[in-house]
């Protein structure tokens, strides 16, 4: 992938994109797409999923057969370079707080688009306006009939497997948009069974997985109608892109780009304009202003020389990732010395990452069975999404949350027989086999992913003592969970125990604040730099354009004003969509 190893860059550019993953890519591929000239600055390395893509390698392969280590929490064929600590570059948590936050950070092109779920879900009607429903937090200054054109597009250039549920609060696509779900698993047509029962519904999941070939000859011209140059560009790309084959886990990145990746969905075609530059390795220090109030180009760190670096542009977009983005900010200088686009005192505050727990057990039924694969689309095939959005008035918290499950008969890896020091323990030799073949994929396990409400205790700040290897000042983290998430937690609890027992298993739910992740650990932080229809309350505008500085846009999920139970990635990319588009009507009459 070309980028600018020798750091030549033009003297002056319309745009600079700071960061290169699902906002950043988005953005970076829009503006090109239409003839404008993009410098990207990546604070990781170079990364190409192509040729960098393990796909077909076995955990015998790899050190510790593939078990994770602290440089790669996810295991060894996880496609991440980062995590939730990464050499030199420290963050704190304030002493006294209830909570260590976890701050995850990919440093390398594409960022965590690498190596997600993929797991892609609208928000709905009411987590656009969450405040109008129940009183807390703050509502979003668009509705879902804003945004639902722009999810269609986002679904249909990245491509989306899906089905149209009809449950509240949990949208439909268009006709025709989504692509056919994978057939569910065993373990999940058992899951689905049991839900039945309970009033659960469990449906096919939205992924971002191409389970069809794209229709390359007619999307681009749906998807950019008066642009023959971008419909020429995505319709290549498009046909280049394999369908999924069923193989191995998305987290290893997909060398078919059969999964959406920025480094192989969005990137490429903004490359093929010739209008886009980026530099990796190039750690953001600071927006630069000028003596107007505007800004004027990005002061960074070049990591291999560790020389100080400037680049110039019309705009900056900043899309370094929710508390990055806020770092820049808070570090880059303004006239009252509060932090750039800080007016409301908003920037740091509101910080949320989703509610999680888990809950999984040993499920009888599945035992014994004979050799099969059931790999599937290296992830879930089927999720429940929140069934009791019109009833809250009978539950302690305010927010719903979603379901994730998995389970079965998956590539064996070290953590996939540990549960035989329990149900054969001091078994060896030819015995030991017999039960590892009696109980290999005869486990079952769900997770939620729920809806953080934000709350005064949750912020991160400038650490007054602490800086990186860069010399830049660091991120102080302050959490404290709520009653609401806590309550949630309990209820997810509770459910994940009653589908286990109705599949067969037996499971002792744990006390929400027994069970709940650690702040941070699902990786779905946003809100540091939220988006507001008044400037004394917010950062950005509703097309993620700062209220105090004009030319100045953050687009990932540092503006998202809420955090609804749904992964917030296709969010973030149809934000970014919107947002660029308009950016360009505002540079066209002069007022960018």
């Amino acid at each position: 992938m070309p980028i600018l190893t020798d750091r030549k860059t033009k003297p002056q550019y319309d745009v600079i994109v700071v960061g290169s993953g699902a906002g950043g890519g988005m953005a970076a591929m829009i503006l090109a797409l239409n003839g404008v000239k993009v410098l990207m600055v990546e604070a990781g390395r170079n990364y190409d999923a192509v040729t960098e893509t393990p796909m077909f390698h076995t955990p015998q392969m790899a050190p510790l057969r593939g078990h994770a280590t602290p440089d790669r929490p996810f295991g060894h064929y996880d496609a991440n370079i980062g995590g939730w600590q990464v050499p030199g570059e420290p963050y704190t948590n304030k002493p006294g707080t209830e909570g260590d936050f976890w701050w995850w950070r990919a440093r390398m092109l594409g960022g965590r688009t690498n190596h997600w779920g993929r797991i892609s879900l609208r928000f709905g009607e009411f987590d656009f306006k969450p405040k109008s429903r129940d009183g807390l937090g703050v509502d979003w200054p668009m509705t879902y009939a804003d945004m639902a054109p722009w999810y269609d597009r986002v679904e249909q250039l990245i491509g989306v497997y899906g089905e149209n549920c009809g449950v509240t609060n949990a949208p439909d696509s268009s006709p025709g948009v989504l692509l056919p779900t994978p057939k569910p698993r065993l373990g999940e047509l058992m899951a689905k069974k049991a839900g039945k029962k309970l009033g659960v519904p469990v449906v096919g999941a939205r992924r971002a997985v191409l389970s069809a070939p794209l229709d390359w000859q007619r999307l681009p011209k749906v998807l950019f109608p008066n642009n023959p140059k971008a419909q020429e560009i995505i319709g290549k790309d498009m046909m280049t892109r394999s369908p999924c084959f069923w193989a191995t886990h998305c987290v290893r990145g997909c060398s078919i780009r059969a999964n959406f990746q920025s480094t192989t969905v969005l990137l490429p075609p903004a490359l093929a304009t010739g209008n886009l530059d980026i530099i990796t390795d190039a750690m953001v220090r600071e927006v630069m202003m000028d003596a107007s109030g505007k800004a004027t180009g990005v002061h960074y760190i070049d990591k291999k020389t560790r020389r100080d670096m400037a680049v110039k542009a019309r705009v900056v977009i900043v899309a370094g990732g929710a508390c990055e983005t806020a770092r820049i900010l808070l570090n880059s200088k303004s006239r009252d010395q509060a932090g750039l686009a800080n007016s409301s005192g908003q920037v740091g505050k509101n910080l949320m990452d989703s509610v999680g727990t888990s809950l999984g057990s040993h499920i009888p039924a599945m035992e014994d069975l004979p050799p099969f694969n059931e790999d599937g689309a290296g992830g879930l095939h089927v999720y429940s999404p929140w069934w009791l959005a019109n009833n809250h008035a009978k539950l302690n918290f305010p927010r719903g949350y979603h379901i994730e499950m998995g389970g079965g008969r998956q590539m064996p890896e070290v953590k996939t027989f540990a549960y035989l020091n329990s149900t054969s323990p001091g078994l060896y030799g030819s015995k030991l086999k017999e039960e590892a073949r009696r109980y290999y994929g005869a486990s079952f396990s769900f997770a939620g992913r729920g809806e953080m409400v934000p709350n005064k205790d949750c912020y991160c700040e400038l650490d007054p003592k602490v800086v990186d290897q860069w010399g830049i000042p660091v991120l102080r983290f302050h959490w404290k969970w709520s009653d609401h998430e806590i309550n949630q937690a309990t209820h997810m609890q509770n459910t994940f125990a009653e589908m286990l027992e109705g599949m067969g298993g037996k499971a002792k739910p744990l006390h929400g604040r027994d069970a709940i992740k650690r702040p941070g650990e699902i990786i779905h932080e946003v809100g540091p730099a939220r988006m507001g229809d008044k400037a004394d309350n917010s950062v950005t505008n509703q097309y993620c354009q700062t209220w105090d500085v004009q030319n100045l846009f953050l687009m990932d999920g540092s503006v998202l004003p809420s955090n609804p139970d749904k992964n917030p990635t296709l969010t973030i990319l149809a934000l970014a969509w919107r947002s660029c588009e308009w950016l360009m009507e505002e540079m066209k009459r002069g007022n960018v």
